[in-house]
């Protein structure tokens, strides 16, 4: 796949030095741009901030959540919302917020017409209709889904629910076969045909790419698992941080990939942070030094084992990554004119 431009998918860091800010509250405006990543030009596409009728009381998170791309519409969603905007316009088709929407990470459409909602909050995946419909509802670990959980509580103005006993991340059909991965268990399962498994042992996963025949999961740590979506075995582990050139740096928070070809793809990576739920982030002082890079795309080449490029991407105004997304062929011409240098005015 040759690319111009992609999208980048997160939020713009908010700022403190009277508190020390939790996950959910670090974040001040959700932020998509599409970023050149040959000329270092980005423009904004959309900034959003949600409803205070959807939201924690005190200090909310506004952040985009991991994306997905299907045709010409763009599906992501916020801690509590999901939204379906129209490209290459960025027009909001669709929006979608319920009560049991808590801490959502990842959002993709059905073959059906349906979306799939990863709501990590209540360690569930479910299904809904654009207008809001509940159509199916999993627990990601195969229990009843409310047997922790209240259908009479509101989840979108509950701050957190952590600790979760699994933490789903990414989802995904196979065969229109609904699958999603599972922080804790590092795996990824099959919902609607218990059984298949796909074995993501290194580290814990996070975001996921189907390429081809290849399906491209990320982990926390700076792995990418690459499995074949048909035998659902592993066929190749990445470990990033030997091909950065700082040894023993932290490179962040790895989330979002996007494969280029079968040698070369770009990942992101969102700078590691304080958090009180410390064994969520026990991977950064296995071997490594506290020194912390920011948050940033980086370009790998899995053939020659390098990484060919980085770019800082808070000069950006991203400061929290998720989803690295190509940007549909038809629209790369339309958008240069627009780009600009990082920590300029857009504009928009």
């Amino acid at each position: 796949m040759s690319i111009n431009s992609f999208y980048v998918v997160g939020g713009r860091l908010r700022s403190t030095v009277f508190r020390k800010l939790e996950e959910w509250q670090s974040s001040e405006q959700a932020l998509l741009i599409e970023l050149d990543p040959k000329k270092n030009q980005s423009r904004v596409c959309v900034e959003y901030v949600s409803p205070p009728e959807v939201c924690a009381d005190e200090l909310p998170a506004f952040l985009f959540k991991s994306a997905t791309i299907q045709g010409n519409k763009l599906y992501t969603c916020t801690s509590t919302e999901v939204l379906v905007y129209e490209l290459p316009g960025f027009r909001l088709q669709h929006y979608i917020s319920l009560p049991c929407f808590n801490d959502l990470h990842h959002v993709s459409p059905t073959q059906r017409g349906t979306i799939l909602v990863v709501v990590t909050g209540l360690d569930m995946v479910v299904e809904v209709t654009t207008a809001g419909s509940l159509v199916r509802e999993w627990n990601v670990l195969g229990e009843d889904p409310w047997a922790r959980f209240s259908r009479q509580t509101d989840y979108r103005k509950v701050p957190t629910t952590k600790p979760h006993r699994s933490h789903p991340n990414h989802v995904f059909e196979l065969d229109q076969e609904v699958w999603v991965t599972r922080f804790q268990q590092r795996d990824a399962i099959c919902l609607t045909l218990p059984g298949p498994r796909i074995d993501i042992a290194v580290q814990s996963p996070h975001d996921g790419y189907i390429f081809g025949d290849r399906i491209y999961f990320t982990t926390v740590d700076g792995h990418v698992v690459i499995a074949n979506r048909k035998t659902l075995q592993v066929e190749e582990t990445v470990d990033l941080n030997q091909m950065s050139g700082q040894s023993g740096q932290v490179l962040g928070w790895c989330r979002g990939v996007l494969p280029l070809d079968e040698r070369r793809l770009w990942v992101g990576f969102t700078r590691v942070r304080p958090t009180k739920f410390i064994e969520n982030v026990a991977w950064v002082t296995n071997g490594h030094s506290p020194r912390h890079k920011p948050s940033h795309v980086a370009l790998y080449d899995l053939e020659r084992k390098t990484c060919e490029q980085e770019i800082e991407l808070e000069p950006h105004g991203i400061g929290i990554v998720f989803s690295l997304l190509p940007v549909p062929a038809a629209e790369g011409s339309s958008v240069e004119p627009a780009l600009k240098e990082p920590g300029k005015t857009t504009g928009f």
